[in-house]
């Protein structure tokens, strides 16, 4: 404990640092504050909660789930009817699309090749399609909640203008349009002059937002009539802390391929003396390359299955993938998690490229020749750990529904336990944390985390 106050201080002392953390904190600070500012046609007294008023209406518990799930992204703004209920979503969505789409234009794979300019350009690319995005789901949005969650027949009271009318439509989708914007600009300055990725900052403030209500929830329940006592809230407590250290594990877990780089005389040399003389180094390959983008990409997917319940309703089987919790549900999903891992790792790690890189300055895996023979080894190594990988990132993403059938009560807290949401805590938290170790040990103090923790996990 005196160890890390120690920490804390020296933070504090280093002016630079100091100010990067107060900017961050700064900017979301005003990221949640917007949170809360309604859209102006509507009446936020009459509002209440949408997705309870969803599910007391009898909402089916996937749409519940996926709406619950937006939500936290954005903090609550989702369902707030906020300024900034699209959030920071639709830069990921644009992210994402300029990254696939990089994979298949040209001009595109020249930008990522041309460093700071075409990152540069790419990043103005991914601004004016998150504006396409936006105009795409703000109309979306509003028709969810004008006919879904808050239709104007019943609830008359909640609108200052007809839901119908022009006035209504168009300053809101500028609003949310520009709410979003806004909530990029904010992340890009956390980046510029903050500390951390600020798009991932926003992200997890947002869900970190809804937990403290989602755990006083689940006390509530627990502790109440039909409840499992307060054991069970410690039991809960402890399980959560083991989720998120296997989290934290699956991060960072790597393997190393050992390389050596030997310098133009000592291969002229030929001498095994001179070779092993060369620079040592290592390939580090992420078990989880691919982060949280399976889950995304399969949740995607999972619309398409409750749609399949209109073909036959009276269909148990079917109507099973109507719900988040059910075993149909996450069993599909566990799959095309594990398929999507395959798939965006081996469009994300270019092994040939890997391998033509290390040729060209000399490098070499020990017993394995240049160029192919050299690709084809790191493509059997990160498919062997890609496996693994795939099948605790799956686990990791049906987990909220394994603890919920278990002894989580509620829905709320059960999110907390798997999925996105907490790779997304995690990730996000580490990295963090490893740019303030990295200023501490630039002027020489040691970092938050200790060596044990600091380091990559080795596999």
């Amino acid at each position: 404990m005196k160890e890390f106050i120690q920490t804390l201080k020296n933070i504090w002392s280093l002016k630079e640092l100091r100010d990067k953390i107060l900017f961050t904190l700064g900017l979301v600070l005003v990221y949640r504050f917007a949170s809360y500012i309604s859209l102006p046609a509507i009446n936020m007294a009459e509002v209440g909660n949408l997705l309870e008023h969803y599910q007391n209406q009898g909402g089916n518990r996937q749409g519940a789930g996926l709406l619950g799930l937006l939500s936290s992204f954005t903090g609550g703004a989702f369902s707030r009817a906020s300024i900034m209920a699209l959030g920071i979503m639709p830069y990921i969505s644009a992210s994402i699309i300029v990254q696939l789409m990089g994979m298949a234009i040209p001009y595109l794979q020249k930008l990522q090749k041309d460093g700071e300019s075409g990152r540069n350009t790419l990043n103005q690319i991914t601004r004016w399609l998150t504006i396409a995005v936006c105009l795409v789901q703000a109309p979306s949005y509003l028709t969810s909640i004008t006919q879904m969650f808050l239709p104007h027949a019943q609830f008359g009271s909640a609108y200052y203008v007809h839901p119908e009318s022009i006035m209504f439509w168009l300053p809101s989708i500028v609003i949310l349009v520009a709410g979003s914007v806004f909530a990029m600009w904010l992340g890009e300055k956390i980046t510029d002059k903050g500390i951390g990725n600020g798009i991932s900052i926003l992200i997890m403030v947002g869900i970190l937002a809804d937990l403290p209500g989602a755990f006083i929830q689940e006390v509530a329940t627990q502790t109440g009539k039909g409840g499992l006592g307060s054991i069970m809230i410690l039991i809960e407590v402890l399980f959560w802390m083991l989720v998120v250290l296997l989290a934290i594990i699956l991060s960072v877990a790597v393997r190393k391929i050992p390389i050596q780089y030997v310098s133009r005389a000592q291969a002229r040399g030929g001498a095994n003396r001179n070779l092993m003389q060369g620079a040592r180094q290592w390939i580090p390959l992420k078990v989880n390359a691919s982060g949280v983008m399976p889950i995304i990409f399969a949740q995607a997917l999972m619309f398409v299955p409750g749609l399949l319940t209109k073909v036959d309703e009276s269909n148990s089987f079917l109507a099973g993938f109507k719900d988040v919790f059910s075993w149909q549900y996450n069993v599909l999903f566990a799959v095309l998690i594990i398929i999507f891992s395959f798939f965006y790792t081996a469009i994300t790690i270019p092994v040939n490229q890997m391998a033509d890189d290390l040729k060209r300055n000399g490098g070499l895996i020990p017993k394995v020749r240049p160029g192919k023979e050299t690709a084809d080894y790191l493509d059997d190594i990160l498919s062997k750990i890609t496996l693994p990988g795939s099948i605790f990132l799956a686990i990791f993403a049906i987990l909220p529904a394994i603890v919920h059938g278990a002894f989580v009560q509620t829905d709320r807290f059960a999110l907390f336990f798997g999925g996105t949401s907490l790779l997304i805590m995690v990730g996000v938290i580490l990295d963090t944390v490893q740019q303030i170790n990295t200023y501490l040990l630039n002027h020489h103090y040691d970092g938050l985390m200790q060596s044990k923790l600091s380091r990559t996990t080795n596999l």
